[in-house]
């Protein structure tokens, strides 16, 4: 048990790190979010404050403890982000190099979910 909370709280703490600095541009709608968020992929300006906010507030929901049932709901909330950014790299036609990056998080994002579940069911045990 102690080596699983180790290594979820390792992966949850980089997972939300990266999410939380990632966003913070957005929250500040500075020039590098607009330009690739409304210019370069056509999402409206409006949308770009709105996405930061929701991603810190999912980030800090998965770094408090015993909010399981929300943990699930901000779990989904982050992949469907990174895997919605993914897919507009692919469909805005960016090289293989300017999207596969975001499959690393991707996967800590999957291995910190899976790591949440495995200490709810050892848990529960």
């Amino acid at each position: 048990m102690k080596k699983l909370n180790i290594a979820y709280w390792v992966v949850t703490i980089l997972f939300a790190g990266f999410m939380i600095f990632s966003s913070l541009g957005n929250v500040m709608s500075d020039a590098q979010s607009v330009e690739m968020i409304h210019t370069q992929m056509g999402f409206p300006k409006y949308i770009i404050p709105f996405l930061g906010v929701a991603k810190i507030l999912a980030a800090i929901t998965i770094l408090i403890p015993k909010l399981d049932r929300l943990k699930e709901w901000a779990y989904a909330g982050l992949v469907f982000d990174l895997v919605g950014a993914t897919y507009s790299f692919i469909a805005l036609g960016y090289p293989a190099s300017g999207w596969a990056f975001m499959l690393v998080f991707v996967g800590f994002a999957l291995l910190a979910y899976y790591l949440h579940r495995r200490r709810m069911q050892t848990a529960n045990a």
